[in-house]
C-alpha cells in the first residue's frame, strides 16, 4: 500500500473543500458511527451514501468519477485514508482521518458531520439530527459545543447572523463554501396575512386565543366532544399512534375539551391533555375524569415525570393560531421531550392566509385561524430530522360545516443506535 500523507496538524489552516468533498467527508464520518459493520466503505458505498435522499441537503446525484476525485483530493489533504480488505479479491476501502486530525470529541464530531451533510442549521435542528451520532440533552448543550468549536484554533464553525423570521441563529462549518438553500433561509413564508396575527405581539395573540376559548369552552365541548364518532380517518390515525407507543405515555397539546386524549386513554395508553385555556381544561376534567388534563403552553412542553420522554406528542389543531414564522420554534418544543423513536402527529388547516370570525358557537369572539402550506410543514419536519414522514390531505366535510382542507402529518423522531 502506498504511504499515506500525514494528517493535518490540529493548528494547521483548514482546507477549503468543495461541495462534493464536504459531502464525502460527512458521509464517512456518519457511516463510521451508524453502520460500523460496513465500515470502511468501498467507492460504491461512498457514492450511495452521498446520493441518499434522506438526511442530506441538497440531494445530489454524483457519479463514480466525481466521488473518486473527491476521495483523492481528501486523501491528499490527509483527511481520508485507504485500506485493503480481502473478500474474495482485494478491495480498496476508505476511512476518514479528520476526527483524529482535529481532535474531535464525540459531540463535536456529530455536529460537524451534520453540518457537512445538511448545511447551515439552528441548534434545535442540530440536536434532533445528531440523535443517531450523539445525544445532546438540551439545545443549550448543542450551543455550548458549537461555541467551543468556534473558539478552537483554527475555528471549525461560525455563527451566522439571524435572518428575518428566524427564531435562533444558524451555524455553519468553515471547511469550504456552503450553498444555503432558500428553503432553509425562509422555510415558513406563507405570506403576510398569516403573520398578521403577531401585529400586536405574541403575548397579545396568546391572550386573545385564551380569551376566545375560555368564552366558548362549554358550547365548544357540547358541540364537538363526540365528533370522532363521525371521523373514521381521524380515528384510524389516532389508533395508529396507540399501536406505535406501547406502554409509553402520550400527550396531546391544545387538548380543548379533551375528547382526543380521552379516546387515547380508552384505547389503553396513558394520555395527558394540555391546553392554554383554563376553561377548556375544566371542561375536559368534567367530561373525561379518567384522563389527566393540565393548563399549559405547548411551547414549554416538558418530559413526563416517570419516563425518558413522551412516546407520542399530538398537536391536534393546536398550531392553527401560530404565525408561519413561529412554526419552527413550536415544532422544536414538541420534539424536544419526545423519546427516541417517538411519534409526532399534527392536524392543521391547510392552505394559505387567515380565516377570521366574530361569532363562534353563539358567542362574540375575535377568532383568527392561520392556514399552513402542507409542503412547508412537511419540509420543516424533515429538516428537523424526523423520519418516516407521512402526510395526508383531505377535503372539507361540508356536512359538518367545514370550509378548509385538513392536513395530517405523522412522523417519527430519530432512533438511537442499538
Amino acid at each position: 500500500m502506498p504511504d499515506q500523507p500525514a494528517p493535518p496538524s490540529a493548528h494547521a489552516p483548514l482546507p477549503v473543500l468543495d461541495p462534493a468533498e464536504q459531502r464525502v467527508l460527512g458521509c464517512l464520518l456518519e457511516k463510521e458511527v451508524t453502520v460500523p459493520a460496513s465500515y470502511p466503505l468501498t467507492l460504491n458505498a461512498v457514492r450511495s451514501a452521498c446520493n441518499q435522499s434522506s438526511s442530506r441537503e441538497p440531494v445530489v446525484d454524483y457519479d463514480e468519477p466525481e466521488v473518486h476525485a473527491a476521495l483523492r483530493s481528501l486523501k491528499d489533504e490527509g483527511l481520508v485514508g485507504v485500506t485493503w480488505q480481502d473478500s474474495g479479491r482485494r478491495t480498496m476501502k476508505y476511512v476518514q482521518r479528520a476526527a483524529v486530525a482535529w481532535s474531535l470529541t464525540d459531540e463535536a464530531r456529530a455536529l460537524l458531520t451534520v453540518l457537512l451533510l445538511r448545511g447551515a442549521q439552528q441548534p434545535g435542528a442540530l440536536r434532533t439530527r445528531t440523535e443517531r451520532l450523539h445525544t445532546f440533552e438540551t439545545r443549550e448543550d448543542v450551543t455550548a459545543c458549537l461555541e467551543r468549536l468556534a473558539a478552537a484554533e483554527p475555528p471549525l464553525v461560525a455563527r451566522l447572523e439571524r435572518l428575518p423570521r428566524e427564531q435562533d441563529h444558524r451555524w455553519v462549518h468553515l471547511l469550504g463554501p456552503v450553498e444555503e438553500a432558500q428553503a432553509e433561509r425562509a422555510p415558513t413564508a406563507s405570506g403576510a396575512e398569516g403573520e398578521s396575527v403577531l401585529a400586536q405581539g405574541a403575548e397579545a395573540r396568546d391572550e386573545r386565543v385564551r380569551r376566545t376559548y375560555d368564552t366558548v369552552a362549554s358550547s365548544y365541548a357540547d358541540a364537538l366532544s363526540e365528533e370522532l364518532a363521525g371521523l373514521p380517518f381521524e380515528r384510524w390515525l389516532l389508533d395508529r399512534v396507540v399501536a406505535e407507543v406501547g406502554s409509553a405515555p402520550v400527550v396531546e397539546v391544545g387538548t380543548g375539551p379533551g375528547h382526543v386524549a380521552a379516546h387515547l386513554t380508552a384505547a389503553g395508553v396513558t394520555a395527558t391533555g394540555l391546553d392554554l385555556s383554563p376553561a377548556m381544561v375544566e371542561q375536559a376534567r368534567l367530561r373525561h375524569p379518567g384522563t389527566t388534563y393540565e393548563v399549559g403552553d405547548l411551547r414549554r412542553l416538558m418530559r413526563p415525570a416517570a419516563a425518558d420522554g413522551w412516546g407520542a406528542v399530538l398537536g391536534w389543531y393546536s398550531l392553527i393560531h401560530l404565525a408561519p414564522s413561529e412554526l419552527p420554534a413550536a415544532l422544536e418544543s414538541l420534539l424536544r421531550p419526545l423519546r427516541p423513536g417517538g411519534v409526532l402527529l399534527l392536524a392543521l388547516h391547510a392552505g394559505e392566509g387567515l380565516l377570521t370570525g366574530t361569532e363562534w358557537f353563539g358567542h362574540e369572539v375575535d377568532q383568527r385561524v392561520v392556514l399552513h402550506r402542507p409542503a412547508e410543514v412537511v419540509a420543516l419536519l424533515e429538516r428537523a430530522g424526523l423520519t418516516e414522514v407521512e402526510w395526508y390531505l383531505r377535503g372539507p366535510r361540508t356536512s359538518r360545516g367545514e370550509t378548509t382542507q385538513r392536513l395530517y402529518v405523522l412522523a417519527r423522531s430519530g432512533v438511537r443506535p442499538a
